[in-house]
Order: structure tokens, then sequence, then C-alpha cells
């Protein structure tokens, strides 16, 4: 992961101070790619700890197509009681949201709904007789499900050039309690592997880059695995690339540790549909690291 320090030491040496929506403050650069080769291990960032269970719940979250966040604690933690909180939670419980929600932890028409539920709107022209309304155009509407018809895409026609996951749906930008940061992803089958790559609009480097590292390569491996391929590597390109203000003793804190041997990803090698796997059937082998280091995320 040693690109990812040279990341943060770009943004520190390089950065522009940045007013931003949250109200922090960043360190911002724009326009960053990183690339791993899955072959050669699992990235998980070891300089401090990577919070697994809440990447692998988040991850199998967004392919149940769910907008629950309480969904998500369900999964990550057993149960949706209020005391166990997500890495959603503020979101589903900030201000500017909870007006527009319909429920305790409705976040609208995030990532996994539109990965899984994709709204489509397909004008039929009705004939019928002008006195019962005829001559006018109704509009049905029905779902896409991304995810079913990029793995049959990657299955029957592996040298496509159109198997693409996107999230940003901009009809429905204001029906979400964040608009996706990870917009899309595109997949490249080459020798029997599968590739990633990833296009990120916002980035925090400290606290959600490390995240969406992991979440990336296991989407890929996960794949890779129905589809009966191999992997290959995970290429993530970024927008405005910035460490928040707050952040900036942690990070430098954790420029002082010396990264430890990437682990291993282990899957229940008999499930063979996306929509089977389950957090016991995703392990991290061998996976050290220094000590977590604690920063606010902001909402």
């Amino acid at each position: 992961m040693k690109q990812y320090h040279d990341l943060l030491q770009d943004i520190l040496f390089n950065g522009e101070e940045k007013d931003d929506r949250t109200g922090v403050g960043t360190i911002s650069v724009f326009g960053r790619q990183l690339r791993f080769d899955l072959t050669e291990g699992f990235p998980a960032i070891t300089t401090k700890k990577l919070a697994w269970k809440s990447v692998v719940s988040e991850l199998l979250w967004f392919l149940e197509g769910s907008n629950d966040e309480r969904r998500l604690a369900e999964i990550l933690h057993g149960s949706r009681d209020d005391a166990n909180s997500t890495i959603w939670t503020g979101n589903a419980q900030a201000a500017y949201w909870t007006p527009k929600a319909r429920h305790e932890g409705d976040l609208g028409r995030v990532y996994g709904v539109q990965w899984r539920r994709w709204n489509k709107h397909v004008e039929r022209k009705n004939f019928g007789p002008a006195h019962l309304g005829g001559n006018r155009i109704a509009v049905d509407q029905t779902e896409v499900d991304q995810i079913a018809n990029l793995i049959d895409g990657i299955k029957n026609d592996p040298n496509g050039r159109r198997h693409i996951l996107t999230a940003w749906n901009v009809a429905e930008l204001d029906q979400m309690a964040l608009p996706p940061c990870h917009v899309l992803s595109q997949f490249y089958v080459s020798k029997g592997k599968l590739s990633c790559h990833m296009y990120q609009r916002s980035v925090d480097v400290f606290l959600g880059l490390p995240f969406n590292i992991a979440s990336y390569a296991l989407l890929t491996h996960l794949i890779a695995q129905v589809c009966d391929l191999g992997v290959g590597e995970l290429i993530i390109s970024t927008g405005d690339t910035h460490i928040y203000s707050n952040h900036i003793t942690q990070v430098k804190q954790q420029l002082n540790r010396e990264p430890m041997k990437s682990p291993v990803l282990f899957l229940n090698p008999e499930i063979k549909s996306i929509d089977k796997f389950a957090m016991d059937d995703i392990v991290l082998v061998d996976y050290k690291s220094h000590k977590t280091i604690k920063a606010e995320m902001a909402v």
C-alpha cells in the first residue's frame, strides 16, 4: 500500500485548502490514480486497522439492493436495534435528510437501489379511440438490475466494452441521503482474469479511500468467482481527492508507520451466485495491521 501513503504525502505537499459542503474544510488535489495487482494479495490497509466487517456488510447490503440503514445494521450486527450503528447512521440521521426519509433508516435511492433497481421509463403509445383517450402516450415504469446484467455480460461476452456499473442517476440525486462518491466502474476480462476500473468523484483519503479500495477489490473477487474467472487489477481514478482539515494529525501519525504484508482473501468456493454470499463466506486471512487511528467522519 505504498502508493496510498504516497498519495497522502502528495496531498499534504501539493494540496490546496478548500471550503466544502460539510463546513470542515479540506486540503485537496484533483485527478489521481492508484493500481493494485489483486494476484499479489488483498489490498487491505495495514498502517491502521481496516474495519473489515463493515466493508463486507456494506457491499452485501449494496448487492441486496437495500436502502435501509437498519438492514445494514442487521447484516453487520445481527440486529436492527437502534444501539447498533453503521457507517451510514450519520447520513440516515442528518438534519438535511430526515425530512425526506420515509421511515427510520431510509436513505433514499442510494447505491444498492441504483445497482439492482434502476428506474426505467418506457413510452407506450395508446392507439385506442380518441374519445377513450387514444392517440396519447403512456409511460410504463420498469427496473433494471445492473448487477445481473453485468454478470450476464461478462459470462456471455467477455470481450465486451459495456461491462459498466453506475450509481450516478442524475434524475434521482435529490432522492439520495448522499449522492454517490464512487460513481462508475468498468470491468475487463483478459487471459481469464477480471479487472475493475472505478472512478470516484469525491474521495476522503484518510477515512474513506482504504474502505473503497477494499470494497471494490472484494466486489471484483465476488464477480470473478461467479463468472469462473481469476482476478487481475483494481484501478481507482479519483476526482476531488482530499484530506479533511481535522484529519491532518492522524494522517501524519499514519505516515510514520511501516506497512505490513498484505493478507489473502478466502471466499467459500461453493458460492456461484452473487446473491448467495453471506458474511461467513468471506474471510480475510492473515490480516495484521497497526492499531486503529480514530477520526471523525464529516457528514
